[in-house]
Formats: structure tokens, sequence, C-alpha cells
């Protein structure tokens, strides 16, 4: 059983899928999750019930909006007194069309890029000033298999915000493993979430490129988050751990 006791750990995206898994085994393991939504509803609430999170440890940031990545590690860190590991999960997936307007377009690529990308950097900016003072951390920020081998056309934008969360987690990990700041990645492939294929041909199209034939559960990626984030295997630090069953093996 991996030991998060007295650790406290911001998980963004928390309501569902990979940030719920996340947070409930993190608590499980011991640690005061501090739960981070877009906005208020039931999905968030029922996870903050299951893990017996106060309200003050739920805070909903609108990820999109300038500076919302600062604004949640500040609350998170009024609420809590201090961080100790940080997970970047939260994210969209919004499709940019090649044959649509121009201005659908920019705006898609605009968006992903503010919620998968400005965002978590702000969070890590943040958590390494922090971390500074109290002597490390960890960050496990959350990418995609098509970070490594693009998507579909529709997807380029996601997969470009994925590319750059590899990029900037390795430069992280390079720069700052000498002060005790442990940076990892994780590129699921498909996981059996909202973004997972939900009619029966996308489906079993998808199915039939992974040869372990099936899609990962949100526990498998939580499993290695929380692993990650106990400290168990710093020399990790600046690694990318694929969970793909095998769809992409680089």
């Amino acid at each position: 059983m991996v030991d998060l006791k007295g650790e406290t750990v911001l998980v963004t995206g928390a309501s569902r899928g990979i940030g719920a898994a996340i947070a409930r085994l993190a608590a499980e393991a011991g640690a005061r999750a501090i739960l981070h939504a877009s906005a208020p509803g039931a999905a968030i609430d029922k996870v903050a019930a299951d893990i017996g999170a106060p309200r003050s440890d739920v805070i909903c940031e609108d990820l999109s909006a300038e500076d919302a990545g600062f604004r949640l590690f500040d609350r998170a860190l009024a609420a809590a007194g201090r961080i100790d590991g940080v997970v970047n999960n939260a994210g969209v997936y919004l499709e940019s069309l090649l044959d649509g307007a121009r201005a659908d377009w920019t705006t898609g690529w605009r968006k992903t890029c503010a919620v998968n990308v400005q965002a978590p950097a702000d969070i890590c900016h943040a958590a390494i000033n922090h971390f500074r003072e109290r002597g490390g951390g960890a960050v496990v920020n959350i990418a995609s298999r098509a970070g490594h081998r693009g998507d579909s056309m529709e997807g380029a934008a996601y997969a470009a915000s994925k590319g750059a969360i590899l990029a900037m987690t390795k430069t992280f990990a390079r720069q700052l493993a000498a002060e005790n700041m442990l940076f990892y990645a994780i590129a699921p492939g498909w996981v059996e979430t909202r973004m997972a294929p939900k009619d029966i041909e996308t489906r079993a199209r998808a199915v039939a490129d992974i040869p372990l034939g099936r899609v990962a559960s949100p526990e498998e990626i939580a499993s290695i988050a929380v692993f990650l984030l106990s400290g168990a295997c710093p020399s990790a630090t600046g690694a990318t751990f694929d969970v793909n069953g095998a769809s992409y093996v680089r």
C-alpha cells in the first residue's frame, strides 16, 4: 500500500474520471486531497463526500480564464497551508475543423491551449515557488498518447497541447531535480471516461487498435499517479509513463 499520510495533494479536474480516481486513491493512501472542478455541481460534491473532504477543500475555477491556474494554487494553499504534490489532470478536447469557420478554429485552439497548457504551466510555476520554501515536492502531469503519436485532424489542438505538457514536464524535471522537485508525466491512450468513444463502430475501431483488447480504467492511471506522488522512485523524475495497452510503444 502506498503511503501518503501527512501529505496534501492538489488534484485538478477531480469531479470525474481520472481526476476523481486519483483523488479517491490519494485519500485512501492517507493524503488530504484538495479537489478542483471547473464549476460547482453534484459530481464534485460526490467525490468530496466519498473521501470526507470539507467544503473548504473543494475549489472551483474555470481554467480557461486568465491567471486561473495561479488563483487555483493560491486558493488551495490558503485552504491547506501547504501543498506537497500536484496532479495536473484537468483538460479539454475541442475539435477544430479545417472546413469550419476560422473563428471556431481559433477559439478551439485558444481554449485548448489555455486549459491544457497555460493553466498547468501556471500551477507548476506557483508550485515550484512553494516547493522551494518547503524543500521539495512532486508534480504529476496527465498528458496523452496523442502527445507522442498525434491525433485525428480534428484533434490537432489537443495533441499539440499534450505534446507541450510532455516537453514542459521534461524541462522542469531536468532543471529542478537538484532542488528535490520531481516531475512526471502519464500519457494514457483511451481511458474509460467521457472522452472514450461511445458509439459501437468507433468503439470497435478504438479497441481493435489496442493489443491488450480493452481501454484502460481511470483507476489504472490513478495507481501510477499516487505511486509517483509517494516519492518511492525519485530517479524516475522526468519520465513519461505510457498507459495504452501497447497501442503505441516507444
